[in-house]
């Protein structure tokens, strides 16, 4: 069985950083394309970075330069290193896994999803 659990999240000021982590079970992290997400309270679920198979990554303009994924094969853990995070980024973060068409942010094509980490950002 599948299963992602989203950690890292917190309150931070402008400018600030997080590093949040998606720890995977039940496959290997890097079988799968995979990506970030954030929603915040009003709005829809909107992808903020997605990760290939093969390391090919497609980023939201609005994170482009601030934020960077990574993975760690060995822990089978996803990353999201968030830098000069702003009170915009405010909003729950979730990872997901198994994208059926690459590169996407559509919520409709990935396969399992973490419950979420929220992240605030105060000005």
């Amino acid at each position: 069985q599948v299963q992602l659990q989203e950690s890292g999240g917190g309150s931070v000021q402008s400018g600030g950083s997080l590093r949040l982590s998606c720890a995977a079970s039940g496959y290997t992290l890097s079988s799968y394309c995979m990506g970030w997400f954030r929603q915040a309270p009003g709005k829809e679920r909107g992808g903020v970075v997605a990760i290939d198979d093969d390391g090919s990554t497609s980023y939201a303009d609005s994170v482009m330069g601030r934020f960077t994924i990574s993975q760690d094969k060995a822990k089978n853990t996803l990353y999201l290193q968030m830098n000069s995070l702003k009170p915009e980024d405010t909003a729950m973060y979730y990872c997901a896994a198994d994208c059926r068409s690459w590169p996407t942010f559509d919520t409709t094509e990935y396969k399992y999803w973490g419950p979420g980490t929220q992240v605030t950002v105060s000005s």
